[in-house]
């Protein structure tokens, strides 16, 4: 149990922003080394507490920004996200006849199941805080542009086991399992990522102010003048200027509103399509969460409403049921869920568009790039988060994003981190917490699929289901019948 708990609050320190604000990758790879050799030799029950620990120590740190809106949504998560640990690596096969090497393949194999199934249970999802996030900053991360964050996990899961062979001095193991990282870290390398087929003019815009600020009590017209302010310190001439998540919060359709004259006079002015993140009370208690573009000549262009809603932030799931377990009054409306492409049609181009919360969802960038997106914007709003866990992770899920798909990646947050980064997912511009900044870069505008977007993640989890079936059930048939054999008892010989 100890070394299961020490595995998952290694992999929990992996991430991003402790102890580094990019990750400590090679922890990732001793966490799960622990929690494979902490798993070793138990039966399916051990396996499951193990998994349970091992789960709590690393989702009960990673997850902690979820605290900040609902202390009992955030236990209860927890629990779910540790419960789903524990089945998957209870499917492991770890005793019996011929589990060497079957276990081997199955253990990376569970994590990927693992990772796979959490983004889409429970609340349609919570791939925040994977293990994957913590690989961004080590020689792993160009295998993301072949299989996605699946692929990442799956190496992190074969790297654990390679160094767990060695400590054991189960040599053959260690060195297949070496040896496939680095083929695959190396494919990854020169895997294609497109090619760059023309340049846009970037500013980002984050209007600064302060933290730990809950929606609900804020008052927003200080937050639109903060950026009206900030955007006069873009450099011109400029094509695109993109505003934060949530920054313009309207009751009426935004272009009857003040704030929507004034956006579509900034951009008449600017000569610029400027994207801002709007958010639009709707009937029946109900918002929607937009990127809405205005064009250089102050004309309103079609939005895109926001799809993967965050939970316990934007709406409380079986809200009866919580609200008599604790005080949701802080989300005290649920939004509307967005439908139709991650995608923006504007004067400066057909841009993609994940909106916070959906830079953690591999689909919504990857359905951005298929439907012709050059560029990737990641318009988000952490000003709730106290911390910068929340913050730091969108940088890496950016990241990530931007290494699967060959598309540079620019975010805008209105108290940090704002960032710009390139096809290969590298940060070349970052802001810091709490004041106003302005990022401008030329962004590269790229064409062409990467693997991990042709072939999307479906692939790779019907693999790991697979392997993990299949070495379950293998075992299973190598398993020696018992034979009973009668004892045969001397007899006495007579002698004539």
């Amino acid at each position: 149990m100890g070394t299961a708990l020490a595995g998952g609050s290694l992999l929990a320190a992996s991430l991003p922003p402790w102890p580094r604000p990019t990750g400590a990758w090679p922890l990732g790879l001793v966490g799960a080394a622990l929690l494979f050799v902490s798993i070793a030799g138990r039966t399916g029950r051990q396996r499951m507490a193990c998994g349970m620990v091992a789960g709590v120590g690393l989702y009960l740190p990673a997850l902690w920004w979820m605290r900040d809106f609902s202390l009992p949504g955030y236990l209860v998560v927890t629990l779910m996200e540790a419960a789903i640990l524990a089945a998957g690596l209870a499917l492991v096969p770890m005793t019996g006849a011929g589990a060497g090497w079957r276990r081997v393949v199955a253990f990376p194999a569970a994590l990927v199941v693992v990772e796979a199934f959490r983004g889409t249970w429970p609340y349609g999802g919570l791939p925040i805080s994977g293990i994957d996030l913590g690989q961004l900053s080590g020689p792993l991360a160009p295998a993301a542009r072949i299989g996605g964050r699946l692929l990442l996990v799956a190496l992190v899961g074969v790297g654990g086991v390679a160094l767990a062979s060695v400590a054991l001095r189960r040599w053959r193991v260690a060195l297949a399992g070496g040896a496939v990282v680095v083929v695959v870290a190396g494919l990854g390398v020169v895997a294609s990522d497109g090619s760059a087929t023309g340049q846009l003019d970037v500013a980002v815009v984050q209007g600064g102010g302060p933290r730990g600020v809950r929606a609900v009590s804020r008052d927003p017209a200080p937050v639109v003048q903060r950026h009206v302010d900030a955007t006069a310190g873009v450099r011109l001439p400029v094509d695109l200027i993109l505003w934060p998540e949530g920054v313009v919060d309207v009751e009426a359709e935004v272009a009857t509103t003040a704030e929507g004259r004034t956006l579509a006079a900034l951009a008449d002015s600017l000569d610029a399509t400027l994207v801002a993140g709007v958010v639009q009370a709707e009937p029946g208690d109900r918002f929607r969460n937009s990127a809405v573009p205005w064009g250089p000549d102050g004309a309103l262009g079609t939005r895109y409403d926001k799809v993967h809603r965050v939970p316990f932030g934007e709406y409380i799931p079986a809200r009866g049921f919580f609200e008599r377990l604790g005080d949701v009054s802080a989300v005290p409306r649920d939004a509307l869920i967005g439908r139709g492409p991650a995608i923006l049609d504007t004067p400066a181009g057909r841009l993609g568009v994940v909106i916070s919360y959906e830079v953690f969802y591999p689909d919504r960038a990857r359905d951005a790039v298929r439907s012709g997106g050059r560029v990737l914007l990641v318009p988000t709003n952490a000003s709730s988060y106290r911390n910068a866990q929340i913050p730091a992770q969108e940088v890496a899920a950016a990241r990530l994003r931007a290494v699967e798909t060959g598309r540079w990646v620019v975010q805008a947050a209105p108290t940090g981190y704002s960032a710009v980064i390139d096809h290969r997912g590298n940060v070349l511009s970052l802001s810091g917490l709490g004041g106003a900044e302005v990022l401008q870069a030329e962004v590269d505008l790229r064409s062409g699929r990467t693997l991990a977007v042709s072939l999307g993640s479906t692939p790779w989890t019907v693999a790991a289901s697979v392997a993990l079936v299949v070495s379950t059930v293998r075992l299973r048939r190598r398993r020696p019948t018992m034979v009973r054999r009668r004892r045969l008892r001397p007899t006495a010989v007579r002698r004539s």
